[in-house]
C-alpha cells in the first residue's frame, strides 16, 4: 500500500487494509472544508461547478450521474468527450443558482469554494442544504488553503497531490465506487512517479528559475501568476526549479517590471479556451511577451525558453499531473545552457 493510500486511510479514520475494498455504508458523514456533510445514498443527479469536479466524475465512470457542468477553461480530456456531448452544459463560466437548481441535483459537487463556500457566487452551501442539496468541494482548494483572505486564496502550506488523491477517494466513497477510485488513484501516482523519476535524470542548471503566467485582465493590468505553494509551485519544486513569484497567495497580481527584475529563465503560459480576460489567449500572452518593451528583456523572452501548458493543469487538480509531465517534457527537449 502507497504511503497516499496509507494517508488517506488515515483521513477516513479505516484500517488501511479495509479503506479501499469496503462498500459505502449510507449515511455517509464526512469532513468537507471545514464543514460535516452527510449523505444518505449515492447520488443520481449530480451538477458540478468546476471542470475538476466533472473530469474526476467522468474518470470515476460516473457521467451517468453527471445532469449538468459549469465551469470550463479548457476542452474536456478526449477520453470523455463522447460521455460529456450528452450533458447539459449550463454555463462556461459561473452559472446561476436557478441553472443550478433547476436541474434537480441531489448533489452539487464544486471545484472552488468560493462558487459554494460563505460567501458562494453561485450560492452558499446553506442555500443548497435548505433545498436538501447536498454538496461536495474538492478539498485541493480547501486543504492548506485560506480562502477567507479573498481573490484565489492563500496557500497555509504547499499542495500536495495527496489533496487530489483524497477528492477522489471521497468521490468514490460517495458514490460507492471505491475499486474504481482506487485504479484511478493508482495511474496517476504511475505517472507522478515516473515524470518525478524523467526529472530527476535531466542535466538542469542548480539555479533554474521560472514563472507560470496564467492569465491577465488586459494589457495595461498586471498579470496572475502562479505563487510559491499552488499546484505551479509543487511542479517547480520536484524540478529543483525556483518560482521567482515568492508569495503564498494562491495567484497574485504581479507587475512585469518586478518579474522583469527577477528574471525568470523560464516561463510557462496557460492555455486555455476560456475567453474572459484578454490575456486568456496564448497568442495574446506571447504577442505581449514580443512586443511589451519590460518584458521582451526577459532571458526566457531573449532565449525563447516559453513553455505552454493546459490551464487546467495550473490549478491544484487531476491534470496537475499531466502538467508536471508537460514540463519534464519540454525540459528535456530545450537546452538550458546560460
Amino acid at each position: 500500500m502507497t504511503l497516499a493510500r496509507k494517508l488517506l486511510a488515515a483521513l477516513t479514520l479505516l484500517p488501511a487494509s479495509s479503506a479501499w475494498s469496503e462498500a459505502t455504508q449510507y449515511p455517509l458523514t464526512l469532513m468537507n472544508c471545514g464543514r460535516e456533510i452527510r449523505v444518505d445514498a449515492a447520488p443520481e443527479r449530480t451538477v458540478t461547478v468546476g471542470q475538476s469536479a466533472t473530469e474526476t466524475l467522468y474518470a470515476l465512470g460516473l457521467d451517468d450521474r453527471v445532469v449538468g457542468t459549469s465551469v470550463w477553461f479548457t476542452p474536456v480530456l478526449p477520453e470523455f468527450q463522447e460521455a460529456n456531448a450528452n450533458i447539459e452544459r449550463i454555463a462556461d463560466n459561473d452559472p446561476s443558482f436557478e441553472g443550478v437548481v433547476n436541474l434537480r441535483p441531489d448533489l452539487v459537487a464544486a471545484q472552488y469554494e468560493w462558487h459554494v463556500g460563505p460567501t458562494g457566487s453561485v450560492a452558499t452551501r446553506d442555500q443548497f442544504k435548505d433545498l436538501g442539496i447536498d454538496t461536495y468541494i474538492m478539498p485541493a482548494d480547501c486543504d492548506t488553503k485560506d480562502n477567507a483572505t479573498g481573490g484565489d486564496g492563500t496557500r497555509t502550506a504547499a499542495f500536495s497531490t495527496n489533496s487530489i488523491y483524497k477528492g477522489i477517494h471521497e468521490l468514490a466513497t460517495i458514490f460507492d465506487v471505491q475499486d474504481t477510485g482506487e485504479n484511478l488513484i493508482d495511474e496517476l501516482e504511475s505517472r507522478e512517479e515516473k515524470a518525478i523519476s524523467r526529472a530527476e535524470s535531466l542535466s538542469l542548471p542548480d539555479d533554474l528559475s521560472a514563472a507560470f503566467w496564467f492569465s491577465s485582465p488586459d494589457d495595461s493590468s498586471d498579470p496572475y501568476v502562479a505563487g510559491r505553494l499552488g499546484a505551479p509551485g509543487y511542479m517547480m519544486d520536484k524540478l529543483g526549479i525556483q518560482n521567482v513569484i515568492q508569495s503564498n497567495e494562491e495567484w497574485p497580481t504581479v507587475g512585469w517590471e518586478t518579474i522583469a527584475r527577477a528574471d525568470p529563465d523560464i516561463i510557462v503560459i496557460a492555455t486555455m479556451d476560456r475567453r474572459r480576460y484578454a490575456a486568456d489567449s496564448v497568442e495574446a500572452k506571447r504577442d505581449f511577451l514580443r512586443n511589451d518593451p519590460v518584458a521582451q528583456e526577459m532571458s526566457a523572452v531573449k532565449n525563447g525558453h516559453i513553455i505552454e501548458m493546459d490551464a487546467h493543469a495550473m490549478s491544484a487538480t487531476m491534470r496537475t499531473v499531466y502538467g508536471l509531465e508537460t514540463l519534464v517534457e519540454a525540459l528535456s527537449i530545450q537546452p538550458f545552457d546560460r
